[in-house]
């Protein structure tokens, strides 16, 4: 039995449960013997709702009480009692934070989807920062644009934004632009430039970095390279840098989310020849030396056909352990338990 649990991953605490009587399961415990009777509770309410404390708290009550020489229950008692009759509720509206709809993105192709974030770069003085302004496609993690400036401000990132469109030709309704929630990105200036170029805005749901994955995963990339620098000694050495890094980046770099190619050749459309080239190269070394491929031919890792940000999970996706508990299919496994015994 435990070996068909764990195949579908189940849990055997969840079996015996099931399988309990309905009787015991639903059996309420008995009554502690130092618990106050029915007649006590509604004198302790009736007390906690008088004129003299409707206004106190029980910490209060409990204190001017004691003071009188009376000792009905504990604190934590008085607060049970209010919270069964409904009465430990918070008496002003308290704020209530909007719900953020978690977005969901597709790319099947460049320039369908951008990403773009900022990030800041550490100078040579202390306090001094550059900061970092890059725009990236999620479908091929090509950086379609970047700037560096010594402030973050939004008309610098409308200027990016405006400039990288023109020069990647994007056609209005075509392109989404997804982003956090920072002041340059929800800046109206920054809206309206949207509006003019016909690009549809995205953000992310507030103090959640996994909406916006591609844009931190590149630039972990940048602050991970053996050569990036501790420090910056000037906008000029910065740019430098980064002009360098992202040629090699958008040239050289083999991403694993894009079948290690180079985000280039998926962007401009090289890609799958490059990877009948690389299956050619695999056939050869399969006709070569079979018996080191155990007989079954080796191909590339796959390129990218369907990218997105928070794509819904496909039935296939889903776990055994969200599916076994269903009542109805924990009496399928007790039957086939059974009859294995």
């Amino acid at each position: 039995m435990l070996r068909a649990l764990r195949a579908i991953g189940a849990s055997s605490a969840t079996w015996y449960r099931r399988r309990r009587p309905c009787a015991l399961r639903l059996a309420r415990r008995a009554a502690p013997p130092l618990a106050l009777s029915a007649a006590e509770r509604g004198a302790i309410l009736a007390l906690l709702n008088s004129e003299r404390f409707a206004d106190a708290t029980p910490y209060t009550a409990f204190a001017r009480l004691l003071d009188e020489g009376t000792y009905l229950a504990s604190v934590r008692t008085m607060y049970r009692i209010l919270a069964v009759s409904g009465q430990s509720n918070e008496r002003r509206n308290q704020l209530i934070h909007p719900a953020h709809a978690k977005p969901e993105l597709l790319a099947t192709g460049p320039n369908q989807v951008w990403s773009w974030d900022i990030t800041r770069l550490r100078g040579s003085l202390k306090w001094q920062f550059f900061y970092l302004y890059v725009l990236i496609d999620i479908f091929s993690r090509y950086v379609v644009g970047w700037l560096v400036a010594g402030a973050e401000n939004a008309g610098l990132a409308q200027a990016l934004i405006d400039e990288t469109c023109d020069k990647h030709g994007i056609a209005r309704d075509a392109l989404t632009l997804h982003s956090d929630r920072g002041s340059p990105m929800r800046a109206k200036t920054t809206a309206e430039l949207l509006v003019d170029l016909g690009v549809a805005a995205s953000f992310s749901r507030p103090r959640v970095s996994n909406d916006n994955p591609s844009s931190e995963a590149q630039f972990k990339t940048l602050k991970y390279r053996p050569e990036f620098p501790a420090r910056f000694e000037s906008l000029d050495h910065a740019r430098a840098h980064l002009r360098t890094f992202f040629a090699w980046y958008n040239e050289e770099h083999r991403h694993s989310g894009i079948g290690f190619m180079t985000p280039a050749a998926v962007h401009f459309g090289t890609a799958p020849a490059l990877w009948q080239l690389r299956a050619k190269v695999l056939q050869a070394a399969y006709a070569a030396h079979p018996e080191r491929f155990k007989g079954k031919i080796p191909t590339p890792p796959e390129l990218p056909t369907i990218v997105g940000i928070n794509l819904p999970k496909t039935p296939s996706q889903e776990t055994a352990n969200d599916l076994i508990t269903t009542p109805a299919l924990l009496t399928n496994l007790q039957t086939q338990v059974s009859h294995s015994h």
